[in-house]
């Protein structure tokens, strides 16, 4: 089998050190756009209580396992780095250097070498040597207190908002445009991808609005966080939910229709009386169960939506017709995304179980060192 596959990134080798969270989803998406990427992992695995043959964010990887630790640790990985056009780590800031596989010793080994670091906290500052979580790179930025209802706490969207979208979503962007330098100009760098940084950046619109006044600073009394009643969600008679966003004009009066409160709906800019707006939807979708309220707005454009569960969302029948999901080897998970008309992503390979691709990558990179038996201090 083809190491690369197919897709935009094709050729491209990238060596990704293990760990857990955004780093590996971030290796993810570039090996789901065809590149090449060697997982390097500890031995004794990452210490996540998931089987490796189910840990989707190692699809369409290679692996293979060196202890840094061990006296020749250090110089395979670096014969790897030789090779490599990617390097990623997840580290607390110096552990990478304190093995031996720091980006000064990375990039003199190999000048070309786009070197990405991913962290919470980032390289510098007074918490970058502290432990965190998604939730607390997301509360100190303002992104957590976005959410939840007025009356109550904040909630966690699960990592989602953190580690992916400020996190490895951002250390792609990082990687492919410091790629596109070093293969413009020889010369590589290092991407310093922090997920505070990235959160930040994510909420540019809402400080824009604050600023101008079309937003308040506190939850669930903005139009897209649940204080219009027009943009949440509602509970139907069978306990499941609908998603409302008609936002517009043309689409809150198709909403309104549909619903049965054309002609009965207080009106929708008179802030005052918002309350009791919400009360009338609410009373309606809690007359029909959430499979005939979806019925009732299919196809049309009131911007109404079920809500789905994980196991529920692969049989939605756009997303099934546009083949949003796929099974491969098993499990059934996200297909590659974006979509490209002339390389397109494709899932090649299964979860990569860890060491299991050690003599396959020895024999493509020529990094005999692979193969021998490695002993620790």
């Amino acid at each position: 089998m083809a190491a690369s596959g197919n897709g935009p990134l094709t050729g491209v080798r990238v060596v990704e050190l293990a760990g857990i969270g955004p780093g590996p989803f971030a290796a993810m998406l570039l090996a789901d756009l065809g590149a090449d990427v060697v997982r390097v992992d500890r031995p004794g695995g990452p210490g996540l209580a998931i089987d490796p043959d189910h840990d989707i964010a190692n699809r369409n990887k290679r692996s293979v396992v060196v202890d840094l630790k061990a006296e020749h640790g250090p110089a395979t990985v670096l014969d790897l780095v030789e090779r490599a056009d990617v390097l990623l780590e997840g580290y607390r800031p110096g552990v990478a250097e304190r093995l031996g596989v720091g980006p000064d010793t990375c990039l003199a080994r190999n000048p070309r070498l786009v070197y990405g670091r991913m962290t919470g906290w980032g390289q510098e500052g007074p918490l970058a040597h502290t432990a965190g979580h998604d939730i607390g790179y997301i509360a100190v930025t303002g992104a957590l207190g976005m959410t939840g209802p007025a009356d109550g706490p904040p909630y966690p969207p699960a990592n989602l908002l953190g580690d992916y979208a400020g996190g490895s979503l951002y250390l792609v962007i990082g990687v492919l445009a410091a790629l596109q330098h070093a293969r413009s100009t020889g010369i590589g760098q290092i991407v310093d991808a922090a997920i505070v940084d990235g959160t930040a950046h994510l909420t540019a619109m809402i400080h824009g609005m604050l600023a101008a006044g079309g937003w308040q600073d506190r939850r669930g009394a903005n139009l897209l966080d649940g204080g219009a009643p027009f943009y949440g969600t509602y509970e139907t008679a069978d306990g499941g939910h609908m998603a409302v966003g008609a936002l517009e004009p043309r689409f809150y009066a198709e909403f309104t229709r549909l619903l049965g409160l054309e002609e009965t709906a207080p009106a929708r800019d008179d802030l005052a009386r918002w309350g009791e707006l919400r009360t009338a939807i609410a009373d309606r979708f809690r007359q029909r169960t959430r499979a005939e309220w979806t019925a009732v707005f299919e196809d049309s454009d009131a911007c109404v939506a079920p809500v789905l569960s994980l196991r529920e969302a692969p049989g939605h029948p756009h997303l099934a017709a546009r083949g949003t999901f796929i099974e491969h080897a098993g499990l059934v998970q996200p297909a590659p995304a974006p979509r490209f008309s002339a390389t397109p992503g494709s899932v090649r390979r299964p979860p990569a179980r860890p060491g299991a691709d050690t003599a396959e990558v020895a024999r493509d990179w020529d990094v005999r060192g692979l193969e021998t038996p490695q002993e620790g201090p």
